[in-house]
């Protein structure tokens, strides 16, 4: 109640549309009332208003652009000033809903409820110095992540794929699958088509009733795919606050970055390299800095020590023309910690999901792998990596079995470890049932040409090594 008063404007500011240029609106009037990122007010009839916000100034007139269509706007339309400073009043009322990027519910369930804290929309991310560090292992349900590219709570990873390479699907896994009291999910520049579908198909009953979606589907106007990036990370601060394991996921970072290419240029911006205006790579940092964990706060059900709330982000990034080095890609990567790479030609020979396991990073490993498990990861890796370099000579019949017993290893492991990285979408796989799936393949005994083996009943075959063994970790069996 407090917040709501505190929130009141005393004084109406009202201005005049005096230029209608595209999708840019000037306005004239008190312009020391007004701020950059400040919401108007255009009433073009009694029935019908148009909301805009305030993106730049020139020449005494603010330069504004609609949520909305500006379809009606006239010279001479009274422009209101709503708010200096955006916020959103979310509360746990708002689990199990669909909102835009204004905060307003697009499910047909009803009015949302008003909470007691206001969240500014472009709000800061915490100080460095008081940041908690990043927890546990989350699961993410996820094998191929789950061992490879281990992720904590708190932490902030990039999904990099081409379109059509199955990143929106391995989304929908997380969102089903993660371990997380909370989820919040932004589907910015959505085709309209899946939005429903996505709802009712993959994140389910279950899983929409700890979640809260925010949609804003391509057809929108920029600023409201923008707006819904920054919606999206106000409504995880909210519960990060409240000491919640929050898991953020956000399709797509590139979306976002395309709206506010639209709006520096429609603003005067000049453009950059492929068009990108400065700002893309100023509000970049800004929206994906939010994420991560939050600062010690007090905790009233817990009396030896103050507890911290996490935002575990997850955001993909739609690479232009499969180019990882495209400047979105490329900047997005700087700024997070890790990156799953999904390529097309994994996904074209049939393995979904479709993640290249050697260009994928996470940069809290090794550090949060137990000490026991590590060995195996790193010897999954280096077969991967021995097979992949050998690949070409493999499939075209020039390598020779029994040449390099290391080539004659990874041929032998590579079906089971792609069958290993292979994943339905509706099969879950936990962390440590992982470690041990992937433990029980490597240390299956090896059968290479040039050695002899004992049939056993099962149809498994035990190599007489000779002078080479079946077990690459030694372990007893």
């Amino acid at each position: 109640m407090v917040n709501e008063l505190e929130n009141i404007q005393v004084t109406e500011y009202w201005g005049r549309v005096v230029s209608v240029q595209g999708l840019l609106v000037e306005i004239i009037g008190p312009l020391y009332a007004m701020n950059v990122g400040a919401h108007l007010k255009i009433l073009v009839t009694e029935k019908l208003s148009v909301i805009c916000e305030v993106v730049g100034f020139k020449d005494n007139v603010a330069l504004c652009l609609p949520f909305s269509d500006v379809d009606g706007v006239r010279m001479g339309c009274k422009a209101v000033l709503l708010s200096a400073e955006p916020a959103v009043m979310p509360n746990d009322g708002w689990l199990g809903r669909v909102v835009n990027g204004l905060g307003e519910p697009i499910d047909g369930k009803g009015p949302l409820p008003k909470g007691d804290i206001a969240i500014p929309l472009r709000n800061k991310p915490p100080k460095a110095n008081k940041r908690s560090r990043v927890g546990a292992p989350m699961d993410l349900g996820v094998r191929c992540l789950n061992s490879f590219t281990t992720c904590c709570e708190g932490q902030r990873m990039g999904i990099f794929a081409g379109s059509g390479v199955g990143k929106s699907v391995l989304l929908s896994m997380l969102a089903k699958y993660t371990d997380s009291d909370v989820a919040i999910i932004g589907l910015i520049g959505e085709r309209g088509r899946e939005v429903q579908e996505f709802i009712e198909d993959d994140l389910g009953e279950e899983g929409l009733k700890k979640s809260i979606v925010v949609v804003a589907t391509s057809d929108e106007s920029a600023l409201m795919r923008k707006q819904s990036a920054y919606m999206t990370l106000s409504l995880s601060e909210y519960f990060r606050d409240k000491g919640k394991k929050v898991l953020c996921l956000m399709d797509s970072v590139t979306r976002f970055a395309m709206a506010q290419r639209e709006i520096g240029l429609s603003s005067g911006e000049p453009p950059t390299t492929k068009g990108y205006t400065p700002t893309v790579f100023s509000e970049l940092p800004k929206l994906l800095e939010r994420a991560g964990p939050g600062e010690n706060i007090d905790d009233p059900t817990n009396d030896n020590e103050p507890v911290a709330g996490s935002i575990t982000g997850l955001f993909t990034v739609l690479v232009d023309g499969d180019d990882h080095n495209e400047p979105v890609a490329d900047a997005v990567r700087g700024i997070l910690d890790g990156h799953i790479v999904m390529e097309r030609s994994i996904a074209e020979r049939g393995r979904f999901p479709a993640v290249n396991v050697l260009k994928s990073v996470s940069r809290t490993m090794p550090g949060c792998v137990p000490e026991e498990w590590y060995p195996i990861i790193l010897k999954a890796k280096k077969l991967m990596a021995t097979y992949g370099d050998m690949e070409e000579l493999i499939r075209l019949g020039a390598y020779r079995a029994g040449t390099n017993p290391e080539v004659d290893e990874a041929i032998f492991y590579h079906e089971k470890l792609e069958d290993f990285l292979s994943q339905r979408k509706n099969e879950r796989t936990g962390l440590i049932e992982g470690y041990h799936i992937l433990s029980d393949i490597l240390n299956s005994p090896v059968s290479m040409a040039g050695e002899s083996t004992d049939q056993l009943p099962d149809g498994q075959n035990v190599t007489e090594t000779k002078g080479h063994s079946g077990n690459p970790f030694g372990f007893n069996e």
